[in-house]
């Protein structure tokens, strides 16, 4: 097919262009599709990448991982509450809170009950409202969920998949008392305007930076920035254990208070105080983590430098628009790199349709969330419980129905994206990521096939 297309004519132009930087012609000649392998792979073609080229398998295994866990195992201690002050947890979370920046770290046996105990410490509970996001895993909403507060969603910008500050500012009623911004595909949310709305009405912050370890916003850890922030190490995660989790904050009282809830309600003197579970991460998932972050740093730096890689790549290509990143953000954690696809520039072929010639070109694009929280079961569930009835007005148990049927934004998001699971597959080299490009725009070209699979 001609290629007529002003965004792919600038595409093309910046890869010719990048011999000027260095590039030898084998390199740009790696970028071009073979007329051999012109015909879609769906349809018969050769794909891009062969059997043989294998993507990096995750989760991450090495040899001081297991050396760790061993260690562990033979030394009978597996739980924290054996050797509070020197076992495999506390010393996994004097190491995260180092890497975050934060003054203190409390391990947790999931990212969903660090959020959990996040809310309960801060004292949020029944007839409270939390503003969250409807486009993320439901452990965001349950952790409210448990405290029996309202998880009230505002809507996405379209462009970065976080939470729309405007829509958050629309969202606040006397009852709220905290935001819980989710830092999406491992990118940083809008914190400038977040922290802003959150200092104007007296709120709390608790950052949902389960998929976004060690990214930077303005020289500080996601994390850090709110008032807790809490972290995911489950096997999916970029640093992972099986389950796990962490919350980290900067407040010594607050930190004790998580600490007495996590520990079902028994504090570090031993006295029984309050209400809590028991949410204590293991020796063996604290034994993972230690022998795995010595080297994060150098996984968590080639997720971005291939990350910006296909960003550069893709710049002016109006086909898929990789996510908006807001001013102030450093770097990104890469749970997925993520792209939202314009169907009106594939010749009208659905998502399924690229993503099935993509999967037969070796590439392993996700649709990731098939649709937004609002329109799950638990928005109709909780309004018929006795226990919301009870602390919400029967207009406000429909105002909240109402606004959770009005998500224009993350529908539009839902529909359109396109990920590539960032743990892993971001791990590869230079090499791979040409065969993204080149996959992409074998794709491309060959976009007036796409109907027909």
């Amino acid at each position: 097919m001609a290629s007529s297309d002003p965004g792919r004519r600038r595409f093309l132009y910046r890869l010719t262009a990048a011999s000027l930087a260095g590039l030898t012609p084998a390199t740009l000649r790696a970028f071009a599709v073979t007329p051999s392998a012109t015909t879609l792979a769906v349809l018969g073609g050769a794909p891009i990448r062969t059997a043989g080229k294998a993507w990096p398998k995750w989760p991450h295994v090495d040899d001081q991982m297991v050396d760790e866990l061993v260690k562990t195992a033979r030394s009978g201690i597996w739980s924290r509450i054996q050797s509070p002050a020197n076992g495999a947890v506390a010393r996994f979370e004097k190491s995260f809170a180092s890497v975050t920046g934060a003054r203190y770290c409390l391990g947790t046996g999931s990212g969903t009950q660090a959020l959990a105990i996040g809310v309960e410490a801060l004292g949020i509970g029944p007839g409270d409202e939390v503003i969250t996001s409807p486009y993320t895993d439901f452990g965001t909403i349950s952790a409210i969920l448990t405290s029996r507060a309202l998880p009230v969603m505002a809507d996405l910008d379209t462009a970065s998949y976080q939470l729309d500050p405007a829509d958050v500012a629309r969202k606040i009623t006397p009852a709220t008392k905290a935001l819980m911004p989710v830092h999406m595909m491992g990118l940083p949310a809008d914190m400038d305007q977040i922290m802003a709305i959150a200092g104007k009405h007296k709120l709390k912050v608790i950052e949902d930076a389960c998929q976004a370890h060690m990214a930077k916003h303005r020289g500080r850890m996601l994390g850090t920035i709110g008032d807790l922030g809490c972290f995911s190490f489950q096997a999916s995660k970029a640093i992972a254990c099986g389950e796990g989790g962490a919350l980290v904050c900067n407040d010594e009282a607050l930190f004790d208070q998580c600490f007495t809830v996590h520990n079902h309600g028994t504090n570090r003197k031993g006295k029984h105080v309050t209400i809590g579970p028991k949410n204590r991460m293991n020796e063996f998932e604290a034994a993972i983590l230690n022998g795995q972050l010595p080297t994060a740093q150098q996984r968590f730096e080639q997720r971005n430098r291939n990350a910006a890689y296909l960003s550069e790549k893709l710049k002016g290509f109006p086909g898929l628009v990789p996510q908006k990143q807001y001013p102030g953000t450093e770097s990104g954690g890469y749970y997925n790199y993520a792209m939202s696809y314009k169907q009106e520039h594939f010749g009208g072929a659905t998502r399924a349709q690229f993503l099935k010639a993509m999967a037969a070109e070796g590439i392993p694009f996700s649709p990731y969330i098939p649709n937004g929280l609002h329109r799950e079961a638990w928005v109709e569930h909780i309004t018929q419980l006795d226990e919301y009835r009870k602390m919400y007005s029967p207009a406000r148990l429909q105002q909240f129905r109402d606004a959770a049927a009005n998500m224009p934004g993350c529908d539009q998001v839902c529909a359109e994206m396109v990920a590539l699971h960032g743990s892993g597959n971001l791990l590869a080299g230079t090499p791979d990521m040409e065969d993204v490009v080149r996959a992409i725009m074998k794709v491309y070209d060959n976009r007036a096939k796409l109907a027909s699979l």
